[in-house]
């Protein structure tokens, strides 16, 4: 079970909302009571600050640092105002004003988080008062600038679920039917040598030999061979991930590449061509030829058809976000909300990203061809494009675990850059590679999942959830870029995994109206008329936005349920009772299911 300091922090911790006020919510701290603490977290420092809150101006309070994060509490009489923010959600950290400044809470710190949101604090001018507070903040906020670990490999919370074990990848791929005649289980990347981003375990077609797989390798970008994502249960057709061939300027060609597709083809006899999903526009596919990179062409993959998926690079994704943040934090200006909206170019990529999910899922679901999947290096607009594919075709997906097991494999073990993309504990805010591309992902989860209400276990709170911790280091699931950088720094015996929180109180993430469904295939309407911007996530840090949490049709669906539940409760109680005075018991329903359709009715 989870220690008893471990149940005090979740029952008001990042999970809920970083900015509280108990009687709206309902935390009934005391409010003398220090910062609440996680196993593993120590106090470094407080201080008295001016909060400069962009809704509702300055506010008097204590600032509290610890090593996992950043605690506020008003000290004012009436304002209830808590702010909990875990120091890895924090960007960047900037020196607001100098010592001779004037004005009003002119002098102090700036700082840019991760989630859509920044803080501004004001402290005094005299003594050179916010240095330490800078300082220790960059210290702990940035820790491997500073040679210091992650909080997630301090945190010693305990939950009586494994979120390590929610992943095998034997089971799932058994779960699939495999290995069968046709694909086999290679060991070949056990010490990541073919390919150090790839998991150890791979699945590819049993006519490719371990020789065969290296030939292979040379001529795939960074060493990311085809491999199998998923199999149709039903027409053995395929989805395969890859990175993209070196052809470079010359147009070089590889017959063993070439045979290798055509092995993959013959997979599955009732299919004439494979059908390979190129996720870039065509210009940058061909732009990459300049850098050794390029496409499968049709005078050397004769059996193969080749699309272009148009979506952009990870640049033009980061940047359009920071247009999307520029529009909704602090203020949203309602006079020019849909021009500002479009201008960001946010729901148009959230549109390109389903569309190519969907002619992939499209493909596989008609039997037509087996797809092949890949981008520049096969860890970006991949994953987007087979992991939602994959959540259209196979409803197992759609289930609480069995996302887990989709991020797990087609993200985390697949190499996707988390280090890299998100920048876990690292100060260089200006780094190239930071790019939302698993924010990207999980939006495009939850359009779907309000186009299909019934068809996911998982609620709203569960994907904000994944996204809070994407960022905060509290758990070693997101840490690293791939599995040989985690076996390296063995992250699932000194951290605990994401999953743990999450299934030991799985109700929390629970969608009272979901309705478990068998092989039924889920197609979007990728259309701007039916994409919305994700306002509970992207607008949740402004007060004005009436959010309804939980959502009253929800809320009330919750109650009936439990109403029904306490029926069915006294129902056993008065039939046991009864039973018990009876002399014959034959003349009594032999169980409380017989009775139950009874009461079950009114709801």
């Amino acid at each position: 079970m989870a220690s008893a300091s471990t149940s005090k922090y979740n029952s008001h911790s990042l999970e809920n909302e970083s900015i509280k006020r108990s009687s709206r919510d309902g935390v009934n701290q005391d409010l003398t009571e220090a910062v609440p603490r996680l196993p593993g977290e120590t106090l470094i420092t407080d201080k008295e600050v001016i909060y400069i809150c962009p809704f509702n101006g300055p506010i008097k309070g204590r600032v509290y640092i610890t090593n996992y994060r950043l605690y506020l509490r008003s000290l004012e009489t009436d304002s209830a105002l808590i702010l909990d923010v875990p120091l890895g959600v924090i960007s960047r950290i900037e020196k607001m004003g100098g010592a001779t400044s004037r004005g009003e809470n002119s002098y102090g710190l700036d700082i840019t988080c991760k989630d859509m949101r920044n803080l501004r604090f004001a402290l005094k001018q005299e003594g050179h008062s916010r240095r330490d507070m800078f300082e220790i903040l960059t210290r702990y906020a940035f820790p491997l600038a500073h040679s210091l670990p992650l909080f997630a490999f301090l945190n010693e919370e305990k939950f009586n679920v494994d979120g390590w074990t929610v992943y095998n990848p034997v089971e799932e791929y058994r779960r699939q039917g495999l290995p069968n005649h046709h694909w086999r289980i290679t060991f070949i990347n056990k010490c990541y040598e073919l390919c150090d981003t790839y998991p150890a375990l791979l699945v590819v077609p049993y006519r490719a030999s371990d020789d065969d797989l290296r030939r292979v390798a040379t001529f795939r970008s960074r060493n990311r061979i085809p491999v199998l994502s998923w199999i149709h249960p039903e027409n053995k057709t395929v989805i395969v991930r890859c990175s993209q061939p070196l052809v470079g300027m010359s147009g070089k060609r590889n017959k063993d590449d070439e045979k290798y597709l055509d092995v993959i083809r013959e997979t599955n006899k009732q299919i004439s061509k494979l059908t390979i999903y190129d996720a870039r526009p065509s210009v940058n596919a061909v732009a990459n030829k300049a850098t050794g990179g390029g496409y499968e062409s049709d005078d050397a993959y004769h059996n193969a058809e080749l699309f272009f998926l148009d979506i952009h690079n990870i640049h033009v994704m980061r940047e359009s976000l920071k247009k999307v943040k520029d529009i909704v934090y602090p203020n949203v200006e309602e006079s020019h909300w849909l021009s500002s909206l479009e201008s960001t170019h946010w729901l148009e990529h959230i549109k390109l990203v389903l569309t190519g999910a969907i002619q992939v899922a499209d493909k596989v679901s008609s039997g037509k061809s087996s797809v092949l999947v890949h981008c520049s290096d096969g860890w970006d607009r991949t994953a987007q494009l087979t992991s939602l594919a994959m959540l259209m075709l196979d409803s197992f997906y759609r289930s609480i675990e069995g996302f887990e097991i989709l991020v797990q494999k087609e993200w985390i073990s697949f190499g996707h850059k988390f280090a890299s993309r998100i920048g876990h504990g690292d100060k260089n805010h200006t780094d190239a590679d930071r790019s939302p591309v698993f924010l990207q992902f999980i939006d495009c989860v939850w359009q779907m999942s309000k186009q299909f209400p019934t068809a996911f276990e998982f609620n709203e709170q569960f994907l904000i959830t994944i996204l809070d911790h994407l960022y905060s280091c509290r758990f070693g699931t997101f840490l690293f870029n791939c599995e040989s950088a985690r076996e390296r720094q063995k992250v699932t015996e000194r951290t605990v995994s994401l999953w743990s929180l999450i299934n030991s109180n799985k109700e929390k993430f629970k969608n009272p109206f979901y309705t478990k469904e068998i092989n039924r295939v889920l197609y979007p309407v990728a259309s701007m008329r039916h994409l919305e911007l994700w306002v509970n996530y992207y607008i949740r840090w402004n007060p004005r936005i009436k959010q309804q949490q939980p959502n009253p049709v929800e809320q009330r669906y919750m109650e009936l349920l439990a109403l029904r539940d306490e029926y069915i409760k006294r129902l056993e109680e008065l039939q046991l009772a009864s039973s018990a005075k009876l002399s014959d018991p034959p003349t009594s329903p032999s169980s409380p299911s017989q009775m139950m359709p009874h009461v079950q009715t009114h709801f």
